[in-house]
């Protein structure tokens, strides 16, 4: 299986470019994108059990590896969920996927949203970031016409970065299409 583009541009333009940035005396001080976390909280499905099924088909077309259903902890008896109640669905993506997942993204998904005019920059001060998506219709592997109901979704970028900085700086060599500060 051959490398993904983005995967050979880490590795060929990133790396030296961050290296001559931050100064950093050795490549493995470089900053690298460690997963991807893809999370939907499905509210809706302590009345119907199909969001759920719905939910993980869908994430497993979108990120080509497999979901799991995420649990409740507790009773919540304001918003009727049972303790291990299925109440979101999730995965996570390594090594390959990621890099497959991360290109069509930033060059097939992101542009596809309506009015877009960039991501917000606010890393979360440990230089991880979080984008969320309101429709997953921006997706082309979701067929619009199987659709029951629209469904965000929160897509976690998880690196090695010591600072916001550093990942800020990471992220948009990747091409995350920031709005600018």
């Amino acid at each position: 299986m051959a490398a993904s583009n983005i995967k050979k541009q880490y590795e060929e333009q990133i790396i030296p470019a961050l290296t001559k940035e931050f100064n950093y005396t050795t490549p493995m001080q470089v900053p690298r994108l460690e997963k991807i976390v893809i999370n939907q909280g499905l509210g809706q499905a302590t009345q119907d059990k199909k969001i759920i099924e719905t939910a993980i088909n869908e994430l497993t077309a979108i990120t080509g590896q497999k979901a799991v259903a995420t649990l409740s902890r507790k009773d919540i008896a304001g918003f009727k969920v049972r303790k291990k109640n299925p109440i979101g669905a999730r995965v996570t993506l390594r090594r390959d996927r990621m890099y497959e997942f991360l290109e069509r993204l930033i060059r097939v998904a992101l542009p596809r949203i309506r009015d877009f005019k960039g991501i917000e920059g606010k890393l979360d001060g440990r230089g991880n970031y979080t984008l969320g998506i309101t429709e997953q219709i921006i997706f082309p592997e979701i067929n619009i016409d199987n659709i029951q109901k629209l469904l965000g979704m929160n897509i976690t970028f998880v690196t090695t970065a010591n600072t916001d900085e550093e990942g800020y700086a990471l992220l948009k060599q990747f091409g995350l299409p920031f709005k600018n500060k």
